[in-house]
């Protein structure tokens, strides 16, 4: 059993070596609220993984595969959406040359179901599209004039620590050391 924690821990199965030292602990004597603090995770967490393993053993520590919530819109649904995003915004009667996940949301829509915008983002790989962020370029830029920009003048623009004066003049701002108290810390 430790062999088989110390070879979850390698491969990166964490969680998995975590199940495996509750039962190899379990088995030592310490009880599920010894484990739960010790393990960092909640005691019905712990009682869990010991039934499990009582059950189905040690695959019943091990990862399984989660399906997730199941796609709303049907294999031809999805057969339909990759037609229109490849043929582009423009032919399907929307001004845009370029794809944007609300517009996609609003073609989803048509077929009667609904995704959020940023849930449609997780749909594209599997219709084999990326999801592209443009990067802002202007187009008649003179490139040594921003490398000037940036090196001399934007610093000269930052703004610039206030001089210290010892005096604060906001009410909860605390003054500086170099102003005496009237009553030693703590005396109040």
């Amino acid at each position: 059993m430790v062999r088989l924690t110390k070879e979850a821990e390698r491969d990166g199965a964490y969680r998995v070596a975590k199940r495996l030292r509750a039962v190899v602990l379990n088995s030592e004597g310490h009880t599920s609220g010894e484990l739960a603090n010790i393990l960092q995770v909640p005691r019905a967490k712990v009682s869990e993984w010991l039934q499990r393993y009582q059950t189905e053993g040690v695959d019943g520590l091990l990862e399984g595969y989660r399906s997730g919530r199941p796609s709303e819109l049907t294999e031809q649904q999805r057969q339909q959406l990759g037609d229109i995003l490849d043929s582009g915004p423009v032919a399907y009667g929307l001004d845009s040359g370029i794809w944007t996940s609300p517009m996609i949301a609003w073609v989803i829509e048509e077929f009667g179901v609904q995704y959020h915008p940023r849930h449609v983002r997780k749909l594209l790989p599997d219709l084999g599209f990326s999801v592209q962020r443009p990067r802002r370029v202007l187009a008649r830029a003179d490139a040594v004039a921003q490398d000037r920009w940036h090196r001399r003048i934007y610093p000269l623009l930052k703004k610039k620590p206030a001089r210290e004066t010892g005096r604060s003049s906001s009410p909860t701002k605390r003054a500086s050391g170099k102003i005496r108290r009237s009553t030693p810390p703590g005396a109040a």
